[in-house]
This record gives structure tokens, sequence and C-alpha cells, in this order.
């Protein structure tokens, strides 16, 4: 079935981590061993790669830009993710990131999605069973996740420029636009209460992700938009700052929005602990605990309007940090049979596969 998801952190992967992603994920698993690298838990376990992409039928992604700044250089060490020392350093090295997806373009690896026309073009071709998916180029929407590398709002408007769909305005830790996870809370900066006003005015998608309780209410009454979740799960299943409330979730579907299931094992149990790299067997972490969340959605909406996958599975985190019954992303298709086991119909299972991220896309893109 034609999928999309809607969270996939791909040029931070092939710069940040020096992975060749047009080959598969055995191949980048090989050679991180044989190198022995080690400075991220997740080297020789990756699951993402444009091969795995295309034999899942992940036909199309929201792939984004991560450039943070911080004074301190490195807020989250555990994360390796690198705060530059000025958001003109940011800039540049998202642009970096940026010419990676253009290389990616050029060699008919993927196509940029930026307005109703190409979106509905690319669902045809990937909808179309005569042509195999490895032919098929990985359609994508940028976002950013996390605002740092915005210098100003003229630079905002040569990301719009550059094809920039969607925002996130908060990562981890501290922001120059909002705090996110981690940082002790906190609302909005006055900075980020100007960059809403001027997403809307550029049509730009808000993804609430990452932000704050404070913030992500701050948010909705500021900004008049389309809004989704790329990739959240939910806090009265599992507990914690990283999830959304009952009280979030119901102004999301009150908004019309989509939330992304995302598959990071902290995410889907509650007292999963990062640093003891516990066993996803022992401790029945499957692709089912996703499943969980969905319902919970759900429950609250009265519908599967709502949901989908934003899986996340990039995000600096690979087999040692997923569900056990996972080994790549192609791993999505079975979803299709799990989803009928917990009691949803082929109508919905279309919806969390593609339909609701379509409808809201075409409700969105001009």
């Amino acid at each position: 079935m034609f999928t999309i998801d809607a969270h996939l952190d791909l040029a931070t992967n092939a710069l940040s981590l020096n992975r060749d992603l047009k080959k598969s994920v055995q191949e980048i698993r090989g050679k991180e061993r044989f190198l022995e690298l080690d400075d991220t838990p997740d080297r020789g376990n990756g699951s993402v790669a444009l091969p795995e992409l295309r034999k899942g039928g992940v036909g199309l992604v929201v792939a984004t830009i991560i450039s943070r700044f911080s004074e301190v250089g490195r807020p989250l060490p555990t994360l390796k993710l690198v705060g530059w020392h000025s958001p003109e350093q940011a800039y540049a090295f998202a642009q970096g990131q940026l010419a990676w997806y253009r290389v990616m373009e050029s060699q008919g690896e993927m196509v940029q999605i930026t307005n109703l026309v190409d979106l509905n073009a690319h669902v045809q071709l990937w909808q179309d069973e005569t042509t195999p998916n490895e032919r098929k180029p990985i359609g994508y929407i940028l976002s950013l996740e996390g605002a740092d590398s915005v210098i100003d709002f003229k630079y905002l408007e040569k990301y719009v420029e550059n094809g920039l769909r969607a925002i996130g305005p908060a990562h981890f830790g501290p922001g120059r636009y909002a705090p996110g996870t981690h940082s002790g809370g906190g609302g909005l900066t006055p900075l980020g209460k100007d960059l809403l006003r001027e997403m809307d005015r550029h049509n730009l998608i808000l993804d609430a992700t990452h932000l704050t309780d404070k913030g992500f209410f701050e948010a909705m009454d500021i900004f008049q938009g389309t809004v989704w979740a790329s990739h959240q799960n939910c806090r009265a299943v599992v507990p914690g700052e990283r999830q959304f409330s009952d009280d979030q979730l119901r102004v999301l579907i009150e908004r019309g929005a989509v939330i992304g299931g995302a598959l990071d094992n902290w995410m889907l149990i509650a007292d999963y602990d990062l640093d003891k790299k516990e066993d996803s067997k022992k401790l029945g972490i499957n692709m089912e605990k996703l499943v969980d969340h969905f319902d919970h959605i759900c429950q609250l909406a009265g519908n599967s309007d709502h949901i989908a996958f934003g899986t996340d599975l990039d995000g600096l985190f690979g087999t040692e940090q997923m569900p056990y019954d996972m080994d790549t992303i192609a791993d999505l298709v079975k979803y299709e049979g799990i989803l009928t086991k917990r009691g949803y119909s082929q109508h919905d299972i279309e919806k969390i596969f593609h339909g609701n991220w379509l409808r809201l896309l075409r409700s969105t893109l001009v």
C-alpha cells in the first residue's frame, strides 16, 4: 500500500552520520560495523534508506532539516546534536542539508513536493502498479525541525523560496523561537510568536511536535493555519513531557490536525530507560504498541481521521531502540495485518497509511 511517513531525518543521516542513503540498509550497517563506528547508539543498526522506502511503498515523506543554535555548543551530548555558536552557522549547515536533497533530486532519487499539482501527480505515480517501485523517486515535503537556523524573517522567505512547507519551532532543549523537549518548560519567545505570524502569512504548516505544554497552547492561540504533529504519541498511554496530553490532542483534533505515530521505544512504553539499552523483546515492545496510541486518539476523536505514521525511525536511533518485530522501515507494511487484527476496517487502514495525510496536504497546498 502507498504509504506516507511524516517525519524522517534523511539529511541528518546523510551528512551528520555520513550515510549513503542510496545504498541499502544492510550495506550501510555493514560498513559501519566494519569501521567499528560507535559515535551514536544506532551505528550498525540503522533502519532507513531509499531502497527500503521503495520496498515498503513509502513513496512520500516529510523530510527534515535540523540545525541547532546553542551558545554552549552541545546542550544535549547524549543525542550528539551539534549546537552551532551563531544562527548564521546554523543556517549555513542547514543549506548543506538542503544541498543534499537537491543532489538526490538531480539523480532521480527524490522529488520535492511543494504544490497540489505536484502532489497529485506523485501520488498517481506511486499508485500506478505498472511501474515498479524501484523506478519511482521518493517524494519529499521539506520541513524544519527546530527553527534556530532562521536567522531573521528575510531568511524565512529564502527557505520558502526553496520549497519549505512546514516548521516545528521547537526541538530538544532551549531554542531561539521556542523551548522544546527537556528544556525545563516555558513558553514561546517573543521572536517565536512573531515567527508564527510570519508562517501564517506564507501558508506554512505548523508542526506542534516538541513544543512544551505552555508553548503549545500559546501557539494554538496565535497560529491560524494548518497544524500537524508529525511524530507524536499520547501521554495518557505513556506518561512524559514528550507526549501530548488529552487536552492537547483534543485541540489538535478540533483544528483538523493529523498526529503521526512515532516508533521510538521510549515513546511506546512507560518507564523505558534509554541509558540501559533495554532489550525490546524482553520488554514486549512490538509494533502493536503504537496501535495503543492510535486507539486512544480514535476514542478522543470518535473516528480515525487524525492518526497516521510519523515514524522518526532514523532519528538517531535504530534497531536497538525499535520494536523487536521491525528490522527496517519497509516493515511498515506489517501494519495492514496488525490494524486488521485490532479491528480497523480497510478504509481506516488506508487513511492511516496515506489518506489522512493526503486530506490535510490537499487542503493546504495550492
